[in-house]
């Protein structure tokens, strides 16, 4: 089962993922804020991560950072409401996988997002 960890500072979002994942067979945890995320990644060690860019206290390219330190290997999604610009490009810069914009709506996670996690399941299974 490929495990999740879902990271948004709003409860709302990380909560109505978790049962949009969980209901496809994912195993899913949660974090909102950088510091408990980092320790997830430590302990859970998530095979994804859904990360917020925007997030109060320590950023989304902060927490970034800090999971590719603890393990190159975890696939990482950048959570943004911007579409393109510098700071999509700077997570690339420091290893984001693949970036999805907010506000998410069900037709759009079982086409794109869903679609997004299975490339990167691919990938892992060839590295």
């Amino acid at each position: 089962m490929i495990k999740l960890l879902l990271v948004d500072d709003e409860k709302g979002i990380t909560d109505s993922l978790k049962s949009f994942f969980q209901d496809r067979g994912f195993a899913v945890d949660t974090a909102n804020s950088g510091e408990a995320a980092i320790e997830k990644v430590k302990k859970g060690k998530p095979e994804i991560v859904f990360l917020d860019i925007r997030m109060r206290g320590m950023s989304g390219l902060d927490v970034l950072g800090q999971i590719k330190k603890i393990d190159t290997k975890i696939k990482v999604i950048m959570l943004t409401m911007l579409e393109g610009g510098e700071i999509v490009e700077k997570a690339k810069e420091l290893g984001a996988d693949e970036y999805i914009t907010k506000p998410f709506r069900i037709d759009y996670l079982e086409s794109v997002v869903i679609k997004k996690v299975q490339e990167l399941i691919k990938e892992k299974s060839n590295e």
